[in-house]
């Protein structure tokens, strides 16, 4: 599986005021990113690199001014558009860190062999993520993200290993 070069990191939503700012709903699960966020691609457009004027946060969306984009009328124009990084310009991973976009589709398997499955999607919520793994029969089976259910994420092989408890794969 190809590794993805740009990561989708929010999507603008609404113009702000009448200066050309917009409002950004973050992608990412630290939406600090942005106060470090110097370019962004917007849609398909890897050509056309966008610059960060300024960034500021109010509750959990972000207010942000591009920089050539100074009225409202512009603003407007970038409503939806789903804004993008580079691999290289995302934050650096800790040890046992991982991209979400590396790991879907990894095959994940028990402690004991039994094939269980394919990494379909990680909901993201503020406890613990949840792994969605896609069964036999299409059957949608949730293990939560914690080491006690996944001791072993393999990404060199891309294999996780779970250790389910009783009625988990049920």
């Amino acid at each position: 599986m190809e590794k993805l070069t740009h990561f989708k990191i929010g999507q603008i939503v609404n113009t702000q005021g009448l200066k050309g700012e917009v409002r950004v709903y973050s992608y990412t699960d630290d939406i600090d990113r942005f106060d470090e966020l110097e370019t962004f691609y917007l849609g398909k457009d890897r050509e056309n690199l966008l610059e960060v004027e300024r960034v500021r946060l109010k509750g959990n969306m972000v207010i942000m001014k591009i920089k050539g984009i100074d009225t409202v009328e512009a603003a407007e124009k970038l409503r939806n558009k789903f804004m993008y990084v580079s691999r290289e310009d995302s934050r650096d991973l800790d040890e046992g860190e991982y991209f979400i976009a590396d790991m879907i589709g990894m095959d994940v398997e028990t402690v004991a062999g039994e094939h269980v499955g394919v990494l379909t999607e990680v909901l993201q919520y503020a406890a613990n993520d949840v792994y969605v793994i896609k069964g036999k029969d299409n059957k949608e089976i949730m293990i939560p993200a914690v080491m006690k259910f996944v001791p072993t994420i393999d990404m060199n092989e891309r294999k996780m290993i779970i250790d389910p408890i009783k009625g988990m794969l049920d």
